[in-house]
């Protein structure tokens, strides 16, 4: 976190002062205090100090203003992240457990048809473009088909959501707040409006994940303990889930951690094609028009991201082979 934030401080400082102080105003009558801000941000200062005050900022989480949401960064944050977080609670678990699922059926079965139609699947579902799929299951699903049309949640409730007192915001998230509400309708509009990206993320990720476990199985099947077990006239169930699986988890989990903390990024294409404006339609948005405090501040929280996710990852392989954990 040290390390990417010199980075991320280093890179600001090719601005000039004015630009980086520009990064502060809210509003046009604030762009006349430009020399003001310089001076209360210490830009005019020597880099030691102006790193320290932008670590005291960033800590009291004055990430600057952003145009492209017309609010400050922390609360555009608030109000885009639910969206990307509700779509990856929906797609996480369906990749792992897809990925890790079919991965051992082709393990377990090399060169049969599951085996080489999974290889074929992996390969095509890998190298196809997200932005590709995404558009070919929107033009049958929503163009021949109008069964799953694009966006969060449709016109009619959206505009209840908004509009009505009675329906009160907790997770600003649809489908969970449909619930605790006692409004099925709309978690169900919600889920009807997940199909598609969600589906669009299992296929093209899980497909990595997949071979991973593909080729674990096929290693660990090839090794001693295995070969002594079928020898011994063990449970083929207990054989193939309870060792080989386990072992063959350990490269797969260190991928999975990598894959959902960088859907938990956003998911640029799938929320662009989609309309779902979240993370990763924000931080395109930003992209585009030079709003330079979202992008920063977005390299922080995905450094974040990235270290919470491998220390939950090295806790899982502790759980997962002894080893580790007695070591």
């Amino acid at each position: 976190m040290f390390g990417v934030s010199l980075l991320i401080f280093g890179l600001m400082m090719t601005f000039s002062p004015e630009r980086r102080a520009a990064a502060f105003v809210s509003t046009p009558q604030m762009a006349k205090d430009i020399p003001v801000l310089i001076k209360k941000y210490g830009f005019d200062k020597p880099f030691y100090v102006q790193y320290w005050t932008w670590i005291k900022e960033v800590s009291t989480l004055n990430l600057g203003y952003s145009l492209v949401a017309s609010r400050s960064v922390v609360d555009a944050f608030i109000y885009y992240f639910p969206i990307t977080l509700e779509l990856n609670l929906f797609a996480s678990p369906c990749i792992i457990l897809f990925g890790i699922w079919m991965g051992t059926i082709a393990g377990r079965k090399p060169n049969s048809f599951f085996d080489h139609f999974s290889r074929i699947f992996s390969i095509v579902g890998w190298s196809l473009p997200t932005f590709l799929f995404a558009l070919v299951l929107m033009m049958i699903f929503y163009g021949y088909f109008p069964w799953f049309p694009p966006g969060v949640l449709s016109d009619e409730l959206t505009m209840f959501v908004r509009n009505s007192p009675d329906f009160v915001r907790y997770t600003h998230m649809y489908t969970i707040d449909g619930i605790l509400n006692g409004r099925l309708d709309i978690t169900l509009n919600a889920l009807k409006y997940l199909v598609l990206p969600v589906l669009t993320e299992v296929i093209v990720i899980c497909a990595l994940l997949m071979r991973v476990m593909r080729s674990g199985m096929l290693e660990e099947m090839s090794k001693d303990y295995i070969i002594t077990a079928k020898a011994k006239g063990a449970d083929k169930k207990t054989i193939y889930l309870k060792h080989a699986r386990r072992n063959a988890l350990i490269p797969v989990i260190t991928i999975a951690g990598q894959l959902i903390a960088m859907l938990m990024e956003g998911s640029i294409a799938v929320e662009i094609i989609f309309n779902r404006q979240g993370i990763g339609w924000w931080l395109a948005s930003s992209a585009t028009q030079l709003d330079m405090p979202v992008l920063m501040s977005m390299c922080l929280v995905m450094a974040v991201i990235f270290v919470l996710s491998n220390l939950i990852v090295d806790l899982i392989y502790a759980y997962i082979d002894p080893r580790i954990r007695l070591s």
